[in-house]
């Protein structure tokens, strides 16, 4: 399945875009705000993730046929959809996480019928608020201690939701 927004396809992954997944990785930004990224990400990691069945809807976000990131939504058994995106250093400062957000919730909420799309961001990670916050997702507060990073520091997330009708 594809979702589309003019040049902004959002797809499947496939094996061919395993380097580009592995380099964007690599990105000193995408490691500190996802603690879950394997440090160093290999083109094994990545291949791992691209043949994964259990991540849920995942998406490639490309622009005129390049990847320019990632967006995933994992829906629990209360119909709510958690949201996790990256963006290629490459693709950065032009809206393509904004557009792709956009998509993936409205097809969350109009398409699947969730009653709620989620996002945690970390709170010094002001690039991706701004990203939820213009698709018209609230800021509700702060998960103490949500976080466990690879150097062992806890950091807090900051929850964002979009209901069915806010979008």
């Amino acid at each position: 399945m594809e979702l589309r927004d003019g040049d902004l396809v959002l797809r499947p992954f496939t094996l061919d875009d395993v380097p580009a997944i592995a380099r964007a990785c690599q990105d000193p930004e995408i490691q500190r705000w996802i603690p879950v990224i394997p440090r160093p990400y290999t083109e094994e990691d990545a291949r791992t993730f691209v043949l994964a069945d259990d991540l849920g809807h995942q998406f490639a976000i490309t622009e005129s046929v390049t990847l320019a990131g990632s967006i995933g939504m994992r829906v629990n058994q209360f119909r709510v959809g958690h949201i996790g995106y990256w963006c290629a250093p490459e693709a950065r400062a032009r809206g393509i996480t904004t557009r792709a957000l956009r998509l993936v919730s409205r097809w969350g909420l109009e398409e699947l019928g969730l009653g709620r799309v989620e996002l945690i961001t970390d709170p010094d990670n002001t690039a991706s608020q701004r990203v939820a916050e213009k698709v018209g997702f609230r800021r509700e507060g702060i998960l103490r201690s949500h976080l466990l990073h690879p150097d062992g520091r806890r950091r807090d997330s900051v929850m964002f939701s979009l209901l069915p009708g806010e979008l």
